[in-house]
């Protein structure tokens, strides 16, 4: 876990977090050895399940990309050389040219082929050589969804028989107390009118300019409100112009980063959740929308459509306005966000972290066999 950093990895964090509980539980004879850098080790050292793990301390600053992907490639060779492990599983898409040991790799998604500038120049090129290598060095590829898999095979030139699809179950599980609505509708000025969700980071594959510009052409009479949650990025002070550029200044809230009890408030207060993004590995904000009971509207690509099947209504990410229409229709139609809600709930039911925990333990087998 070198590439982790609290607050700031979104989805692949939650992936880590989940995943290793659920390892723990499915197989208590394996024994866990959590590689983390420095700002990552006091939050995994306070989960309940840490005294389960051994959690190693690697000396690198996290936040430095290029300083994680040095010690990744220098130090946690070596670092497995003392641990004495028999398998090493990188869960963020890179790993040690050279590990000394068996590994399997999750490839979460190959975005930067298809849309390079959310990894800007030689960060793009340096994620591609990188994601290339892992590919090669790894004897089994662990990936999300049916979709990404294709793109691996494709893009990296890996055959299909090694990539394993290990679906997700929820991120954010349903607390069953959620932040009464009154109380988030105070804390960050919401008003009484409808609330639209959407989680998604502020980087240019989440299309979420598009999505405010589907917002701009709702009918301004129903004073809906887009709240949009999440850690800060390069692509902030865009995003808030563009939304200013628009007249949307009241209408959109940015909240920054929240808890998860906040979070889950926010699903269950949300009128309808949107999911705008051109290219995902799984979806999972989608996913915890729909295991809530939230009617959902988003992308019509492969990874959300594995996800949210017939629970969802799907609009094409660069038609401005089917969007608009598909968020339009969940706000006027009380019935249409019932039954998508009920359907959600349903479909969410098939996705868990003990599935997810058994297929990537299936993995490790078969790497270790071959």
């Amino acid at each position: 876990m070198l590439h982790l950093v609290p607050r700031e990895t979104g989805g692949s964090e939650l992936y880590a977090r989940r995943l290793v509980p659920a390892l723990l539980e499915g197989r208590p004879e394996v024994q866990l050895c959590i590689f983390a850098a420095r700002e990552a080790v006091s939050s995994l050292k306070s989960e309940p399940w840490a005294s389960e793990a051994e959690i190693v301390e690697i000396p690198v600053n996290a936040r430095s990309r290029t300083r994680r992907v040095l010690a990744e490639q220098t130090l946690l060779p070596s670092a497995l050389d003392r641990a004495r492990v028999d398998l090493l599983h990188n869960l963020f898409t890179t790993a040690p040219t050279i590990p000394r040991v068996p590994q399997v790799t999750t490839i979460l998604d190959v975005i930067y082929k298809r849309y390079p500038e959310t990894h800007a120049g030689l960060l793009s090129r340096g994620l591609a050589l990188l994601a290339w290598l892992a590919a090669r060095r790894s004897r089994r590829i662990v990936t999300l969804s049916e979709d990404v898999k294709r793109d691996i095979v494709r893009f990296l030139g890996v055959a299909a028989g090694r990539v394993d699809v290990t679906p997700l179950g929820p991120g954010l599980p349903d607390s069953g107390k959620p932040l009464p609505p009154v109380e988030l509708r105070r804390q960050f000025d919401l008003g009484a009118g409808p609330l639209v969700l959407t989680v998604s980071a502020k980087r240019p594959h989440k299309n979420l300019e598009r999505l405010f510009e589907a917002f701009a052409l709702l009918n301004e009479a129903e004073e809906a409100v887009l709240v949009v949650p999440g850690y800060s990025t390069v692509f902030e002070d865009e995003l808030g112009a563009r939304a200013e550029d628009l007249d949307l200044g009241s209408r959109i809230r940015f909240t920054g980063w929240v808890d998860d009890a906040t979070l889950d408030g926010l699903y269950h207060a949300a009128d309808c959740f949107v999911f705008p993004s051109l290219a995902e590995g799984f979806g999972l904000p989608v996913l915890e929308a729909m295991v809530r009971g939230t009617a959902v509207a988003c992308s019509r690509i492969g990874p959300l459509e594995e996800v949210a099947s017939e629970a969802a209504i799907y609009f094409e990410p660069t038609d401005i306005e089917e969007m608009a229409g598909a968020i339009e229709s969940l706000l006027a139609d009380d019935d249409l966000r019932k039954r998508l809600g009920e359907a959600g709930r349903k479909r969410a039911k098939q996705f868990s972290w003990a599935r997810t925990a058994e297929a990537t333990l299936q993995s490790y087998e078969r790497a270790l066999a071959e």
